[in-house]
């Protein structure tokens, strides 16, 4: 018994189509053969073999040293550095930087760089523009998989980490497809995930994402993986952040801060790094604490509000989650009875960064207030907490240690949940 699979996007059909129902690709659907056990196979008995049972407690297990990178901003998001054996898929926009950081953070680690995008030669400027000695690096341009990991294995012994740049230029000879198409990238990564294993080295999966901020190819790919780190930013802006949006050997809490320069990514340290130097009252302006993992940050959300001349109003947002300022902009308009439905409200958070922190709400919503009623918040003051559909204000993650932290750094106005306890006590400092 057969059946029918799309080599594109992997839909299965019991019957053939020139169409696929699916992903709308012509002529994709292959003949399979079925291996289950109701087909009706010729040599049914070879394709079944039953599964071998081990009792989880007799497994010997062995603690493994972390290898610790140059970047101690990526070993901080990584839990210590990598683990032999790991697979981490590294995503990000094109031209971010994500290349500049695997040759600074490998270029003290005996490393297989294996890239279908760029030639040596561009390899090899980029890190004598950086300054990178590349003594213990190797390169190919090649991608078929199945020479990619046979090669590595024959010089398992010599390198630690295996790099593929990018997952979408890398195929399999005996998978059906371009190099970009689903199934090719599912069983490319599955290949490498088995050799990650059986041969304890680390492999770092560059992989695209979209211009809507996702992963190119299949979100599949994450689930076959230890680690996805992403690595975010404006072009524009020199700053660089690095998230872990799933890591099996750490937390997904941390957060790693680079600045890029003419010599590559300069770690930062300095939680004040995203406010301006000169602290000028403005109304609009408000700066906010958040927790990222075990370091406190500070950040600088600035709020637009003018009277608006089309029949529905602009909301622009850059920096912060676009439903969740909505959220928030009907919890103020039910609570403090302002009428924004006639104004045009843009947000921004200053540096071309992304905070996802709940921290951020008490500080939007008074920014918003400030830029409505045209009047400039208290100096040195510092918004904390995150802000219910009632407007009620709520404690939120590491809250008494941001407030030590933001003492020692001189805010001397703290606005959180010790103080505030609706959105409308905001009134009497505003």
């Amino acid at each position: 018994m057969s059946f029918f699979v799309c080599k594109n996007c992997g839909f299965g059909s019991a019957s053939w189509y020139g169409k696929c129902p699916d992903c709308g690709q012509w002529n994709t659907l292959v003949e399979k053969i079925d291996f289950s056990p109701n087909a009706k196979n010729k040599n049914q008995k070879e394709f079944l073999k039953k599964i071998t049972i081990t009792p989880l407690k007799s497994i010997k297990t062995q603690s493994k040293k972390r290898i610790k990178t140059s970047l101690f901003e990526l070993d901080r998001v990584l839990g210590g550095g990598f683990l032999p054996g790991e697979v981490i898929l590294l995503t990000g926009e094109p031209g971010i930087g994500k290349s500049t950081l695997i040759l600074q953070a490998l270029k003290d680690i005996n490393t297989l760089y294996i890239s279908g995008e760029e030639s040596g030669e561009q390899v090899k400027n980029r890190a004598d523009r950086l300054n990178i000695n590349l003594d213990n690096f190797l390169f190919s341009n090649d991608t078929q998989i199945e020479g990619i990991i046979e090669t590595a294995v024959e010089i398992k012994d010599k390198i630690q980490v295996l790099v593929i740049d990018s997952i979408q230029t890398v195929y399999s000879k005996d998978v059906q497809g371009a190099a970009s198409g689903v199934n090719q990238l599912k069983e490319t990564t599955k290949m490498l995930v088995n050799f990650a294993k059986k041969n304890n080295i680390v492999v770092i999966i560059i992989g695209h994402i979209t211009k809507e901020g996702e992963i190119a190819g299949p979100k599949t790919l994450e689930h076959f993986v230890d680690a996805v780190l992403n690595f975010e930013g404006e072009k524009i802006s020199n700053y660089r952040l690095i998230r872990s949006s799933k890591n099996r050997f750490g937390s997904t809490d941390e957060i790693g801060i680079f600045e890029m320069t003419q010599q590559g990514l300069k770690e930062i340290d300095n939680p004040l790094v995203f406010l301006e130097s000169e602290k000028i009252n403005q109304p609009g302006k408000a700066i906010v604490g958040v927790s990222e993992g075990k370091r406190p940050l500070f950040f600088e959300i600035q709020t637009l509000t003018v009277p608006s001349i089309l029949p529905v109003p602009r909301r622009v947002v850059k920096g912060l989650d676009y439903n969740k300022v909505l959220l928030l902009l009907a919890v103020v308009r039910k609570n403090l009875n302002y009428s924004l439905d006639n104004y045009d409200i843009y947000v921004n958070v200053i540096g071309g960064v992304s905070v996802k922190s709940t921290s951020a709400d008490l500080g939007l919503i008074a920014s918003l207030i400030s830029s409505f009623k045209n009047k400039p918040l208290p100096s040195s003051s510092l918004f904390i907490g995150e802000v219910g559909l009632l407007g009620e204000v709520r404690k939120v993650y590491f809250e008494e240690k941001v407030i030590n932290e933001a003492q020692r750094l001189g805010f001397k106005k703290i606005f959180s949940s010790q103080n505030i306890k609706n959105v409308k006590d905001l009134m009497s400092f505003i």
